[in-house]
């Protein structure tokens, strides 16, 4: 929905299980409709599609994408993103670091991206710009120093061959759509400051040389075609779990000459770490109860001197609570965005004010999107009905952007 200035508050359909376009597409009926009417019952809302592979594929037949667009323009609906992260399964399986498979080092990566962004052209309102939101390249802990140099040069140039599709469907279509990378803990891209030093010292300089080399761009449109295309998705959860104040991180990524073509609104789950071993063993029931066997759930363990220590999942950070030194944990753990305390741990939910409020001063991107699919492995006693919990989160987004 356009909450004013061409700001567009959407919510992400990775929260529905389904790989296939038959089941996305029921979900879709199934949910979006009412929950239109409760939101947005006097203008369009939007949808944030996620399309798995398979789905992807499918909805490249005329007559699929055909009736998607009939029924969206139906029900008052619109599609100006895609999530197109998760590439396969993302639901009810073990999920972990296979969420970044297959990564851009991988032809499919590319392809299923540009092929997303054909998909895109076709249901693009006009006026607005699409998106699609992508992996940090690559999960981190995949690579060593002897190996990631040929990872680097390989993921650029996937980029740049995404970057040449992308300035032709706009040539072609007049539609502009740009790749959202979304960095995360863990990814090869994950704070500010090696987001920027990727974009502007490794991406700009060798995806801009694939461009002139291959596709006749000269170094100025190179670099400007990039910068339109390549952009960031700033999932306001991720940059919580690495501590990151989202005023400093948004001024950089702007000072820096870098995009942001969506925001996530999404939190994670914080707690300061108590001194006594009771306690400890007691907040480390509470984290447990968050551990499940299909996310990663990052941690970033603060130190006194203000250092991260970081681990893979919520188990290994587990096994040191007892003796930790850090005075806060924060996990990457997607909790819904309207709850605020959890017994003992507390969720990032200042980070997302903050961000609204940073938007509603000086807008800094086109859309807004709700982005919180953990309701199937929550603890008991916090899971509600699909319908039920993303109408609360939309309907808290809005009270936020509107009261402040």
């Amino acid at each position: 929905m356009n909450t004013g200035h061409n700001i567009h508050l959407t919510y992400c359909t990775n929260i529905y299980p389904g790989e296939s376009w038959e089941e996305t597409f029921a979900n879709l009926e199934k949910y979006a409709v009412p929950l239109k009417a409760r939101i947005s019952p006097g203008q369009p809302m939007g949808i944030g599609l996620r399309l798995a592979d398979a789905a992807s594929r499918e909805l490249t037949h005329t007559e699929n994408w055909r009736k998607l667009k009939v029924w969206l323009d139906a029900n008052d609906l619109y599609v100006a993103i895609i999530n197109g992260f998760p590439f396969g399964g993302f639901h009810r399986q073990r999920v972990k670091d296979n969420v970044h498979t297959p990564d851009w080092t991988t032809s499919e990566r590319q392809i299923y991206t540009v092929r997303l962004a054909a998909i895109l052209s076709q249901l693009l309102p006009e006026g607005v710009d699409g998106g699609i939101s992508t992996s940090p390249l690559t999960y981190r802990h995949w690579w060593t120093p002897d190996t990631q140099e040929e990872m680097l040069r390989t993921a650029c140039g996937n980029f740049a061959r995404t970057v040449a599709a992308l300035v032709n469907i706009h040539r072609e279509t007049g539609k502009r759509i740009h790749v959202d990378i979304e960095p995360e803990p863990d990814g090869w891209i994950d704070t500010t400051e090696n987001t920027i030093r990727f974009f502007n010292e490794v991406l700009l300089p060798r995806a801009g040389k694939v461009l002139v080399n291959d596709f006749q761009f000269t170094p100025q449109t190179a670099e400007a075609a990039i910068r339109e295309h390549l952009q960031l998705c700033y999932d306001v959860c991720h940059f919580a779990v690495m501590f990151e104040d989202p005023a400093v991180s948004i001024r950089k990524f702007i000072g820096a000459g870098i995009r942001i073509g969506r925001v996530q609104i999404s939190a994670a789950l914080k707690a300061a770490i108590p001194a006594g071993a009771e306690a400890r063993t007691e907040l480390a029931g509470q984290f447990r109860r968050f551990a499940d066997s299909v996310y990663l759930h990052q941690v970033a363990a603060r130190q006194p001197d203000g250092s991260l220590q970081q681990f893979p999942d919520l188990s290994p950070a587990l096994e040191t609570m007892a003796t930790t030194q850090a005075t806060e944990w924060r996990s990457h753990f997607h909790v819904p965005i309207f709850v605020q305390d959890y017994s003992q741990l507390q969720s990032t939910q200042e980070e997302i004010i903050k961000t609204l409020q940073l938007m509603k001063e000086k807008p800094f991107t086109q859309h807004l999107e709700v982005e919180t699919y953990t309701w199937e492995v929550l603890p008991e006693g916090l899971k509600m009905d699909l319908h039920s919990s993303v109408g609360r989160e939309m309907e808290w987004v809005l009270q936020q952007y509107q009261s402040r």
